[in-house]
């Protein structure tokens, strides 16, 4: 398993949320800034590993306190991440953890 700790504390809006991800773990220059990019983005991670991702999200509780709408983004687009893994008839990819 691949672990990437990731301190969301950095993210208060979708602009710094983009950015930061975009940041973070490396989107290509067409990363296209929305949560079909997102998502499609951390799919090929996997791809380029061929590992189980763990995201360790620290500061995920002031994230949801700061922006509900961001912290239940992350959670519903991993979930489906994992979905369309599932539907081509692979295992999930990734894992989230809070701190």
């Amino acid at each position: 398993m691949k672990k990437i700790k990731l301190d969301v504390s950095k993210i208060s809006d979708w602009d710094s949320f983009h950015d930061f991800f975009s940041e973070e773990l490396g989107f290509p220059d067409y990363y296209g800034r929305n949560m079909d990019a997102w998502i499609d983005c951390v799919g090929d991670l996997f791809e380029q590993g061929n590992d189980l991702l763990c995201f360790e999200l620290e500061e995920m509780k002031d994230l949801k306190e700061r922006s509900k709408e961001i912290y239940e983004a992350i959670n519903e687009c991993s979930a489906f991440v994992n979905y369309r893994m599932t539907e081509q008839g692979q295992d999930s990819i990734l894992s989230l953890s809070y701190a």
